[in-house]
């Protein structure tokens, strides 16, 4: 029985074709031996992967002693890797439990390549299902954390999700196969082992049929989703312009918070900082947030979504020309032109600093570069990256947007000198 439905649900879901070579993933585990049992069965061409994350002393060595011996015993290729797995954690600042997934699933896809299968087949059930379903509920999540496990990912494919842990133990007891049992999955010192060995049976108690109920109810989040996604996907291309996203549109939006959610979850902001941000969107401009390599800082009409980057100096280049009669001064921000006898050498380049001012190009006045800035509605980003050229004390040129006026080329001026931003 557990075969046939294993086949029906491999051709439902097109996850590989009878010719496909299929890379599994053995822990040693009951699911896992099953795993390759049944595709073994039904004539798939099989190889295996076993990690050893030595987190469990020599009951993770037990694990790679068996693992060995059935793959031997089934005439199957096995591929092994040791890991480091607590140094790992600890250089990359995540959990153990991260840690391990990450490694394994970098190995699984290198060993794929090598050895030419077409997939990676892991042993997820339907129990498993239940489980990151409630957990992520617990932790909190959005509709897609709802969804369940999904029977593919990427090369990443889950046969076994039509099967429960019950019908998997009994396939294996009915063909005399054993397997290993992770004592962990036994303690309740874990919150999804804690879901598996507390909370489903009390959840049991008021409905056996409560599994069933949570995976059709995930089965319909899925297709709803599909429906939020392009809804979501189409919000996105009204509020999101050159610029970023834009207040006004945003806040016209039928749900504003979950539309800014999505865009920005992607980016490391959880769902505590997109409140904030909601928050300040009528606010004054210039606040901040920050998540990781990213921040969204509130301008007056437009969330600016941008890097956490340091300004990246210009490259100048300079060039001392007499002036003749036919000389045109060039209408580019990106070239300024001075009299050369009214600078000293050498020039110095800097960002701007609070309590800056120069004298406009035009203008007899001085003024804080702060408020010319503000007056041509420069964002913060630009704001911050913004470098002046200086001869001594003087700025010379806010650069990339206007020069002094006292260093200005005049009726009197005999020599200029061309300055250019290359990059």
């Amino acid at each position: 029985m557990e075969k046939e439905r294993v086949a029906r649900y491999i051709s439902q879901k097109k996850f590989f074709m009878p010719a496909d070579k299929i890379l599994v993933a053995l822990s040693g585990g009951a699911d896992s031996v099953a795993l390759l049992c049944l595709l073994q069965t039904l004539g798939y061409e099989c190889e295996a992967a076993h990690c050893n994350f030595h987190l469990r002393g020599e009951e993770s060595d037990r694990d790679e002693t068996f693992v060995r011996q059935l793959c031997a015993k089934r005439q199957v290729p096995l591929h092994i890797v040791h890991f480091d797995t607590l140094r790992t954690a600890e250089e990359r600042h995540i959990s153990i439990e991260m840690a391990a997934r990450e490694l394994r699933y970098e190995w699984f896809e290198k060993i794929r390549t090598k050895s030419n299968a077409n997939v990676i087949a892991v042993a997820h059930h339907q129990d498993d299902s239940v489980e990151t379903l409630l957990l992520n509920l617990i932790r909190g999540t959005g509709i897609n954390g709802l969804r369940g496990i999904r029977p593919k990912n990427g090369h990443i494919v889950r046969p076994l999700l039509c099967l429960d842990r019950n019908e998997i133990i009994n396939y294996l007891n009915r063909i005399g196969q054993d397997y290993v049992t992770d004592s962990t999955n036994l303690q309740d010192e874990y919150t999804r082992n804690k879901i598996r060995l507390n909370l489903l049976p009390m959840m049991q108690e008021i409905n056996p049929s409560v599994k069933e109920s949570i995976l059709n109810t995930a089965e319909h989040l899925n297709e709803a989703s599909a429906i939020y996604k392009k809804g979501i996907e189409e919000g996105i291309q009204r509020v999101r312009t050159a610029k970023g996203i834009h207040i006004g549109a945003l806040m016209h939006e039928p749900a504003p918070k979950t539309l800014l959610f999505e865009i920005l979850y992607p980016l490391g902001f959880n769902a505590t900082q997109v409140e904030d941000i909601c928050r300040a969107l009528e606010g004054q401009p210039g606040k901040v947030f920050t998540s990781g390599h990213w921040r969204v800082v509130k301008d007056r009409e437009y969330l600016l979504i941008e890097t956490c980057q340091q300004a990246t100096q210009p490259t100048l280049t300079m060039e001392e020309r007499i002036l003749t009669p036919d000389f045109i001064i060039p209408r580019d921000k990106t070239v300024a032109c001075f009299d050369a006898d009214k600078l000293m050498l050498p020039l110095s380049l800097r960002l701007w600093q609070k309590g800056d001012y120069f004298i406009p190009f035009g203008m007899k006045g001085r003024k804080k570069i702060s408020d010319y800035m503000t007056d041509r509605k420069f964002s913060l980003l630009r704001k911050e990256q913004q470098w002046v050229l200086c001869c001594g004390n003087d700025i010379i040129w806010l650069v990339g947007e206007r020069t002094d006026n006292r260093f200005r080329i005049d009726e009197n001026t005999r020599k200029a000198l061309i300055i250019k931003v290359t990059a």
